[in-house]
């Protein structure tokens, strides 16, 4: 046990993706850490409603449900599919208590930009109404444009907060990820603007290496990279955000290492830049 807390601290489980959810659970939860986003592949091997017992008998506050999403396809039978599988997941949101659903939105690289946001939206308005039932917020996370070609069409703030303004509903918001923004000359306006119109929803930290070998799997601990995430926190903050900064990092290096070594690096770093 650590006499150190982090109440304002969220760690997705694909973080230390090597631990079980019981493990990870137990593991956070140890080190005083508040809040916890699951990720599905966890939850997959032992059901959702062991997942539910899990996350119940903890301290730890489910922050969201990780991943929904992927809904353009070439075919109406493929985007049926999509669509069935996120109504799936609201279900699934709903159970172990996770009050948002993050969306990689998708994209199919046979299409047009303007046709792979417009199946987004359609995608998006067809599961709103269970989102609503459920009361599980639907996250719409802008993607790096490096990803724009099969995961995700949405990759600007700018973009998703239009989107997201355009449903007017409180069950649609914006994921905010530092790896996908921090580039974004309009960064600054579209945060602003974020909080103005009522879609900001939740904030995932990490760093970008230099040089980073893997741009999906090689990301790195805050502070060991060229984000300047201490300015982006403080344009977040002056918004006044009061909910968790969640560490979200995928690393095939750092998923080898002792994974409790590894989570300690990351909470002696979240104690230095916040």
């Amino acid at each position: 046990m650590t006499s150190q807390s982090y109440p304002n601290l969220c760690i997705h489980t694909m973080t230390n993706k090597p631990w079980d959810l019981k493990t990870a659970v137990q593991k956070y939860q140890d080190r005083g850490i508040g809040g916890i986003s699951v990720w599905q592949n966890v939850v997959e091997p032992i059901g959702v409603a062991e997942a539910s017992l899990i996350l119940n008998a903890s301290d730890l506050e489910v922050v969201s449900y990780v991943r929904g999403g992927f809904f353009p396809a070439a075919s109406r039978h493929d985007r049926e599919k999509a669509i069935a599988h996120n109504l799936g997941m609201i279900e699934e949101s709903a159970q172990l208590g996770a009050p948002v659903l993050v969306l990689v939105c998708g994209a199919e690289p046979t299409l047009s930009k303007q046709a792979n946001e417009d199946q987004i939206c359609a995608g998006i308005e067809a599961i709103l109404e269970s989102a609503a039932a459920h009361q599980v917020v639907l996250g719409i996370e802008p993607l790096h444009p490096m990803y724009a070609d099969t995961r995700s069409a949405i990759n600007t703030l700018g973009q998703a907060n239009r989107i997201a303004a355009r449903f007017a509903s409180p069950w649609v918001k914006v994921v905010f990820d530092v790896y996908h923004l921090w580039w974004d000359p309009n960064l600054e306006e579209e945060i602003e603007i974020s909080f103005k119109t009522d879609v900001f929803g939740t904030y995932h930290i990490c760093d970008w290496k230099v040089p980073t070998t893997d741009f999906l799997t090689d990301r790195g601990i805050m502070g060991e990279g060229c984000i300047d995430l201490e300015q982006i926190d403080q344009l977040i903050m002056a918004q006044g955000f009061d909910g968790y900064r969640e560490v979200e990092i995928f690393s095939e290096a750092y998923w080898k290492q002792d994974q409790d070594e590894y989570l300690d690096r990351i909470l002696n770093a979240y104690q230095v830049l916040y």
